[in-house]
């Protein structure tokens, strides 16, 4: 627990009303969505402005207290979860749209903010704002700038990190600065901006946020491609881009991941193949109606076996709807889900996939694989039990073949859940220690004194949480 003198000028700040470390609050915040990771922190606080933000920071440094700022508690690598205790910092007071602007295209908001609640209110403007992970209805901006979120639309629009033009933030010190603007261009100084997003709060706390809008699309449609071979489907990821379309959506659904996405959603999803692809294309209408019929021909000419447009908008939602709800109905199987993410060149997707298939039958795991396959970032989700140890050091063995696999294919070990704790220990196998070195360089000069969400990122014991077999 906090000392009393901590305590006292916490609660002087943000008013009793606004910190709580009963056990009950301290429980709910002890995890994030990340299985088998838990740890209490000592107090929960929820400042009301940037002020009181900078204030509990300077309070936090001056007595070393770890802080973890947190968004909704969707993260998949720990990255919310007080390992070291400290101070948890919700945002449900920062809530707030401050400003559409529809002469520079921006929005911008308090950190608070629910995604989807801001993309409806841009929408209504006719405006359009991109980035859409499977959590946007109940994760917040500041926890999708912290982890640089995806979603099924990276592919053509890109991530948060291509939207996020200016920020307000708090440093370790109390210090408030703001980086970037509503510019086109900024090249003053280093970009703070970018470097800010993705950073998993342990650089600075994020208390405003500029984002760039662009105009809706006139019109969209969607598809599903069938397969009865699972390296056509994903052979099939790579020709579409070979060919240079881009589409929208680009989406691959092993047949386990479709049975029990359709188990659960049950809106007719075909059960009876080895894969999917979900595509969809958005844009002036005679663009949409020329790729979607260029895309198909790409597909039967990699031996799809079926070519489905969506007849309505209300089916095409039905089958987004379906696919974000993937982790939900991979979750009925077993007591335990655990959703990875490994991102390789696109050119790359057909070997990934033949990977993790042949290291699912040598560890005998149930593994649905499933993700954004046109940006080459794939979701392994394992349906194990925490309470069998035996399988989940098998889990934990699959789970790291699995990403060398990735690095060895040119890829990555995360590609847009974080590193967090989760990932952690498998960071050097991607950066190596010199780059490690600048990482840990550049989180000094910031935060001398690591009180911002330590633990994450840089594991203790790289490269030894599990013995890799080659």
């Amino acid at each position: 627990m906090l000392i009393n003198e901590v305590k006292e000028k916490l609660i002087a700040i943000v008013t009793k009303a606004n910190y709580d470390d009963s056990k009950t609050e301290r429980l709910v915040y002890s995890y994030d969505a990340t299985p088998n990771f838990q740890s209490m922190p000592d107090a929960v606080v929820s400042p009301r402005n940037t002020e009181e933000v900078s204030q509990i920071l300077k309070v936090c440094n001056q007595y070393k207290v770890p802080i973890v700022p947190r968004g909704s508690g969707t993260n998949l690598c720990a990255g919310t979860c007080p390992t070291e205790g400290g101070i948890v910092m919700l945002f449900k007071h920062m809530n707030k749209i401050l400003e559409i602007d529809e002469e520079n295209l921006t929005v911008t908001v308090q950190p608070g903010v629910i995604t989807l609640d801001m993309i409806h209110a841009v929408e209504e403007k006719g405006l359009f704002y991109p980035p859409d992970p499977s959590s946007m209805k109940i994760s917040t901006i500041g926890g999708n700038i912290n982890e640089n979120s995806g979603g099924l639309r990276g592919l053509k629009y890109g991530v948060t990190r291509d939207y996020v033009i200016a920020l307000e933030v708090v440093l370790p010190n109390g210090d408030i600065i703001r980086t970037g603007g509503k510019l086109a261009k900024d090249v003053a100084g280093y970009d703070l901006t970018r470097l800010f997003v993705g950073s998993e709060g342990t650089l600075v706390v994020i208390t405003e946020a500029t984002l760039k809008l662009i105009p809706m699309p006139e019109t969209k449609k969607t598809m599903l491609a069938l397969y009865q071979d699972l390296s056509a489907a994903a052979k099939s990821v790579s020709a579409i881009i070979a060919n240079k379309i881009i589409p929208t959506t680009l989406e691959f659904l092993d047949q386990p991941t479709l049975q029990v996405v359709e188990d659960f959603a049950k809106i007719g999803l075909p059960t009876d193949v080895k894969a999917v692809l979900l595509i969809e294309q958005d844009g002036p209408p005679e663009v949409v109606e020329r790729d979607l019929t260029r895309i198909a021909d790409i597909c039967k000419q990699e031996q799809a076996v079926s070519i489905q447009i969506a007849a309505s908008e209300a089916e095409a939602e039905a089958l987004r709807t379906a696919r974000r709800t993937a982790l939900s109905a991979i979750a009925r199987l077993k007591p335990t889900t655990i959703l990875e993410d490994a991102t390789v060149p696109r050119s790359e997707i057909a070997n990934m996939v033949k990977a993790i298939n042949e290291i699912t039958d040598k560890y005998q795991l149930t593994i649905c694989t499933f993700g954004h396959a046109g940006d080459g970032n794939l979701h392994p989700t394992c349906a194990t039990d925490a309470r069998n140890h035996e399988e989940m050091e098998r889990v934990e063995k699959a789970f790291a073949e699995i990403f060398e696999h990735a690095i060895a294919l040119g890829g990555t070990i995360t590609g847009e859940h974080g590193v967090g704790a989760m990932k952690a220990p498998y960071l050097e196998w991607k950066l190596k220690e010199e780059g490690i070195a600048a990482m840990k360089a550049i989180k000094h000069g910031f935060d001398p004194n690591n009180i911002m969400n330590p633990g994450k990122v840089f594991a203790k014991d790289s490269k030894k949480r599990v013995v890799v077999t080659k």
